[in-house]
């Protein structure tokens, strides 16, 4: 019962920060860049919950987001599924005790998305973007998630911990020992 709560809870949790990033952050942009909150958002995923959720949750957004914004289905859903891939090998491989791993963490995965988003724009549209306008878009944006993420880290914590209880059982013990 407790894990339809928290999907619902996510779910709910989406439209919310898609109303977030479509209506609030228009307003307040840094030189007409928003921050990608869903980056942030499959990243806590992927950290606190398990693969096949941050899979799932990826896929669902990606293709949403596709729907509404992309002419064609797969580039925000392959950068997506990719971000959620790479969080779950984050949360083997580092600690999400440190505010400032979780701060490298949305650095690197921004990065990677925009990149990814980037060159699937340039080999299904031949759409050309100058690089220095793409490297100062993606440093705006990349300054912007970390604001973002410093600001509601203690939140993304306390939540993340109760939905890796949930889903990943108490294994401390069993990793060390």
């Amino acid at each position: 019962m407790k894990k339809v709560i928290i999907n619902i809870i996510l779910v709910v949790l989406c439209f919310v920060i898609y109303f977030l990033q479509s209506n609030f952050f228009n307003w307040f942009t840094i030189a007409g860049v928003m921050p990608n909150l869903f980056v942030i958002f499959i990243l806590f995923i992927g950290l606190f919950g398990n693969r096949i959720m941050a899979i799932v949750y990826s896929t669902i957004i990606g293709i949403f987001l596709d729907l509404l914004f992309e002419q064609s289905v797969g580039v925000n859903l392959i950068g997506f599924v990719l971000i959620g891939i790479i969080a779950t090998i984050f949360d083997k491989n580092f600690s999400k005790d440190s505010r400032a791993t979780i701060m490298f963490m949305v650095f690197g995965s921004t990065i990677f998305f925009e990149i990814v988003t980037y060159f699937m724009n340039y080999l299904l549209y031949s759409v050309n973007t100058e690089v220095f306008k793409f490297i100062m878009i993606l440093i705006l944006e990349v300054i912007y998630n970390i604001i973002i993420t410093i600001i509601i880290y203690p939140i993304l914590q306390k939540c993340g911990y109760y939905i890796e209880n949930e889903y990943k059982g108490n294994k401390i013990l069993t990793r060390y020992f």
